[in-house]
């Protein structure tokens, strides 16, 4: 049985809604929308689409710019945030108000092409689950590359699972993906790792990225390490073990300093004492701790987060959207 006749009668053709999350993007609307209603057509016989922004409380003209497209298309929904409660929540308010049997995220800098849909969704109807695009080659400098490149070697090293690098948030997913992710409390969402962690089947497509349209990249390198810290946090206990082992070697140098200073006082008894050693080591066992207590901080900081229960996010208006539909 295929996908496409599991998700409905036999005959029936899914529906596949395109989550698209945006901030500060009137620039790049219209040329999105061009494609994304050209690519409706030419998938017409396979499956029909929507189109779900998140609008994560623009300044500029886009949410008029997607009023006047949700007037006009009927395929065009969108909800915009009481304020900007960040790009990773952005993606999973989508997903919670996405009514496909597959849901494609895509950004809309258009630097991922919407037509890899086609493939994507060859991919899902041959039984994959999660499709996600690889990027072999970005429209960056070689310096943000090579940070980029050890941000996803490090991420993956350090996590309990397997995350795929070189791989954003440009992927398809089943629905029965979907229902599963949104069963999972967390209040700062990294959604590959999360994603990758649920298992399923899941397969990469190798792209080349393109360089962004209009506008300008919400994506500094400030970001990007926030991005990156909380990959870790969420998906490794690497750090929470890094305690245990740097405790056990502190012990280990302490014992083998003291044997030191043992011997060294017994071999030469008129040596004065050194004051800048125990000066030294108090200052490092100093900062070990603060470290540490950082590290643990850390994740006390998310366990109270979950406790507070936030909502992902605040729906301010809605577009083409019935009232019972808001989840937020």
């Amino acid at each position: 049985m295929t996908l496409t006749q599991a998700s409905g009668a036999p005959g029936d053709k899914p529906l596949v809604s395109l989550a698209i999350p945006v901030l500060n993007e009137q620039d790049n609307l219209d040329a999105l929308y061009g494609r994304l209603v050209a690519l409706a057509e030419r998938m017409a016989d396979r499956c029909d689409l929507e189109f779900v922004f998140t609008d994560n409380h623009s300044e500029d003209a886009t949410w008029a710019r997607l009023g006047q497209l949700a007037a006009a298309d009927t395929r065009v929904k969108a909800i915009r945030f009481s304020k900007n409660f960040g790009f990773q929540r952005s993606i999973l308010a989508n997903y919670m108000h996405a009514r496909g049997d597959a849901i494609m995220q895509i950004d809309a800098d258009l630097q991922d092409p919407p037509e890899l849909l086609e493939q994507f969704f060859e991919r899902w109807q041959a039984g994959y689950h999660v499709v996600y695009g690889v990027r072999k080659k970005r429209q960056e400098g070689p310096l943000l590359n090579a940070f980029r490149r050890v941000g996803y070697w490090a991420i993956d090293r350090l996590s309990d699972h397997s995350i795929p690098r070189d791989v954003g948030d440009f992927r398809l997913v089943d629905r029965r993906v979907v229902t599963a992710l949104l069963k999972i409390r967390t209040p700062n969402p990294y959604l590959r790792g999360m994603i990758a962690d649920l298992g399923f089947r899941q397969v990469g497509i190798e792209y080349e990225r393109s360089a962004r349209v209009a506008g300008d990249s919400k994506f500094g390198v400030a970001r990007l390490i926030k991005l990156g810290l909380t990959a870790v946090f969420n998906h490794s206990t690497v750090p929470l073990r890094l305690a245990s082992a740097a405790g056990i070697a502190m012990i280990l140098l302490s014992v083998l300093g003291a044997l030191y200073y043992i011997a060294l006082r017994l071999l030469q008894p008129d040596l004065p004492r050194g004051l800048a050693s125990i000066h030294i080591l108090v200052l490092f066992g100093i900062g070990l701790q603060s470290l540490l207590l950082g590290i643990v901080g850390e994740y006390l900081l998310r366990v109270y987060l979950m406790l507070r229960g936030e909502p992902v996010a605040i729906v301010e208006n809605a577009l083409n959207f019935d009232t019972n539909e808001i989840r937020l």
